[in-house]
């Protein structure tokens, strides 16, 4: 718990921090947590965004609100190498420049 109240994952945007627009094909920053993806939640259950002056200071607790959310979605915690992905078969980045596997 902050000063400013818990840290939760905002219900507006799931935690993801922005929209795409299924019209226009853009992505915007959630207007409920400004883009961050969680906000402050007070005594009262009363959500408001949490100001960019604050990061620093909440910067812990929002990676370790972030990996959980992503363990959800079934995130396993490391990304592959780029030679180790089918997609970058075949371009300079699938090469191994290791020569390993």
């Amino acid at each position: 718990m902050t000063l400013q109240g818990r840290i939760v994952r905002c219900i507006s945007c799931d935690g993801f921090g922005w929209f795409d627009d299924d019209f226009s094909g853009d992505a915007e920053d959630c207007d409920w947590c400004a883009g961050a993806g969680y906000v402050y939640r007070d005594e009262a259950d009363r959500d408001r965004a949490i100001p960019p002056s604050d990061y620093a200071a909440v910067a812990d607790e929002l990676e370790r609100l972030e990996e959980e959310r992503l363990r959800e979605l079934g995130y396993q915690g490391g990304a592959k190498r780029p030679w180790r992905q089918a997609i970058r078969k075949g371009t300079r980045l699938g090469r191994n420049p290791y020569g390993d596997n």
